[in-house]
């Protein structure tokens, strides 16, 4: 049974207009239906989340676009949100000896920035646009504000933290590995 497209946008923006608060700047995200869907099925990081709950959340969502090699974030900066990836790739990447290394490469559905909402308020890496990006941002004020929200969204980013420690840990063993068999 699909969900009707008019109504998903209808509750979405009156959980908006019920979330953040009143007066200053007009909200400037118009959440898309099409998008609200796509993110519930395949965005981990909102794995578990009630429909209500998830609309709630997104819709403290900011909604922008990044160009082709601008970077989303840079290692060093201050950071006090996550991004979720709606379209395009992008490269995250760290500075060894003044060279930029590419660590990953993360599309559509993959969060980034997660590491600010956990302790961590310095990038620890630059994440640039691989070609023309489509992401959400989720401040950390406001993921907070709604517990339920921000209890399922520390689960599941600690599920993905977890995930990617094990990657790094195979990457790091494979590259012992190799520097043992050259007699380093």
């Amino acid at each position: 049974m699909g969900i009707d497209p008019a109504i998903v946008q209808n509750a979405a923006e009156l959980m908006r207009a019920e979330v953040l608060p009143r007066g200053g700047a007009a909200p400037t995200l118009k959440l898309d239906p099409v998008i609200i869907q796509k993110i519930a099925q395949k965005v981990p990081i909102f794995a578990g989340m009630s429909q209500p709950l998830l609309l709630k959340t997104l819709a403290t969502g900011e909604h922008f676009t990044v160009k082709a090699g601008e970077s989303v974030f840079r290692e060093g900066d201050m950071g006090n949100s996550f991004y979720v990836l709606i379209a395009g790739d992008v490269a995250v990447e760290k500075l060894r000896e003044g060279k930029a290394v590419e660590l990953a490469r993360l599309g559509p559905g993959e969060c980034i920035g997660e590491m600010a909402l956990v302790g961590n308020d310095v990038r620890s890496a630059t994440v640039r646009a691989l070609g023309h990006v489509v992401a959400m941002r989720f401040y950390r004020e406001l993921i907070d504000a709604t517990p339920e929200s921000a209890s399922i969204i520390y689960r599941n980013i600690a599920r993905i933290l977890a995930a990617r420690l094990g990657e790094s840990s195979l990457q790091l063993a494979g590259l012992v590995r190799r520097e043992a068999a050259r007699g380093g």
